[in-house]
Formats: structure tokens, sequence, C-alpha cells
């Protein structure tokens, strides 16, 4: 069987689910979002980037606070969602575009802020995408990325990927704080404060936003039940699958 490129499997994965990602109390909601705008604080006049935007809700959060967003995602479907959700909430501020992060369509230094959430552990070269995220952010710009968290040690990491492409077949990988760190200071970025929270994922709405075949939701429920202490431990695995993740937050800036 012949293989499909990635951008192919991100597009079949989420178009179809723009709207679960719209709605998903997940990713509309959180401490994260609230920091983040308290962060846009004397942004007014600024431009923003929303890199790997999916349902909106990093754009959405930061348009009342600045001039313009650009929510750009790889998905067609998404930034439909996006678009009209947009206006449905009266933010004429809010413009679309469509692109992968690894190849922005965007001239050197065109915005103030660059902010991603949930979307870096899709991207197909995480590195270029940041060095394409450094790349467009004015000198002084800052940024805020958001995502999933490895836990490092090579138990949990091989069960958190296994599980998260058991799920979703467009993941590629969730990092370790320190290869984040490491890869924000290689793209150029001087990194600011970082933050851990830790998220419930609600196993029955957590598959079936990514309307997960049976077959491989079960076998998710056996991985979990075969794992040792030490995995069900960390992740807190409850008897219905639903688990906790780490997320962390980086801040960062481009140099004067």
């Amino acid at each position: 069987m012949s293989g499909i490129d990635q951008a192919h499997v991100v597009e079949a994965q989420f178009g179809p689910r723009a709207e679960a990602y719209l709605q998903s109390a997940v990713h509309s909601q959180g401490a994260d979002l609230e920091a983040f705008a308290s962060l846009l604080a004397d942004s007014a006049g600024a431009r923003l980037l929303d890199l790997g935007c999916g349902g909106g809700h990093m754009a959405f959060t930061a348009a009342p606070h600045v001039a313009e967003v650009v929510a750009y995602d790889l998905s067609s479907e998404m930034l439909a969602v996006v678009a009209r959700s947009a206006a449905e909430r009266g933010f004429g501020n809010i413009v679309t575009e469509q692109g992968s992060a690894e190849v922005l369509p965007f001239v050197d230094g065109s915005f103030d802020w660059v902010a991603s959430r949930f979307s870096a552990h899709h991207w197909s070269d995480w590195r270029a995408g940041l060095r394409e995220a450094f790349r467009v952010l004015r000198p002084g710009g800052r940024g805020v990325f958001i995502d999933v968290i490895s836990p490092g040690t090579p138990a949990l990491d091989t069960y958190l990927q296994a599980v998260e492409v058991l799920r979703d077949t467009s993941h590629v990988r969730d990092y370790a704080r320190a290869e984040w760190e490491a890869a924000l200071a290689d793209a150029g970025f001087v990194t600011g404060a970082s933050r851990m929270h830790r998220l419930r994922m609600e196993f029955a709405s957590w598959t079936l936003r990514m309307r997960t075949p049976v077959e491989l939701a079960t076998a998710i429920r056996w991985l979990q039940a075969s794992m040792a202490k030490p995995v069900r431990r960390h992740f807190a695995i409850e008897e219905d699958g639903s688990f906790m993740i780490d997320v962390a937050t980086f801040e960062v800036a481009r140099p004067l």
C-alpha cells in the first residue's frame, strides 16, 4: 500500500473534525488561554500569527487585544470553521490563510506576535516550523508556544507516543521540555517564562473528537490496562480510560 504525505494525513484527519475542535472544551477553555490574553496587554496595534490555529481559540482570545490576527492552518475546513465563527463573534480583524508551518507565505519580520497551541506535535518538520516562526517575527517581537509535553523518561514517552498515534494517525511527536528549550534556542529565540500544567483527557470525548475507529480505541484501552504501575500512575489512568497529560507554555522573544 502506497503512503501519503503528512500534509494529506493532517487534512484527512482534521478537516471532517473541524466543528468538533471548535466546540471542544479542552481546546476552547483553560488557564493557559487566560494567561495568553494577559500577555497581550498594550498590544493594540499588533499583528499576530496563530500558527496551526485549529479551531481558532488562540485567535479568538487574541482578537480583542490586537489589530489583526492571521489564523493559519493546513486544513481548509478548519479555516472555514474559524472564519465563520469569527464573523459570528464579531471579530472583523481575523483573517485566514492556508499552508504548512514549515513554509510560511509571509515576509520576514511581518508579525509582532507568533502564537501556537496544540499544533506543533503534528508538524512534519518541527524545527523548520520553529525557524519559520522566528523568521516572520519582527526583532523585539514575542511568541507563545503551548503543547503537550513528553515526560522524557523512555517508558513514559513510548506509552504516550503510542496512544497518541493510535488515536490520531496525524500525530508526529510530543517533545520533552528539554527538547523544546533546545529547539527554540536553536531557532534563534530568547526564552522567557515557561509553565507546566496537567490536563485531564476524558477518554470518550477524546476519541470521539477524532472519530477514532473502535478497533484502535480498544487497542488504547488494552495498552492502558497492560502498562506497568509507574506508567499508569504518571498518567493517572482511570477505570474508564480517562487520563492526565503534561502541557507546557513557552514564552519567547526575537532579540532586537
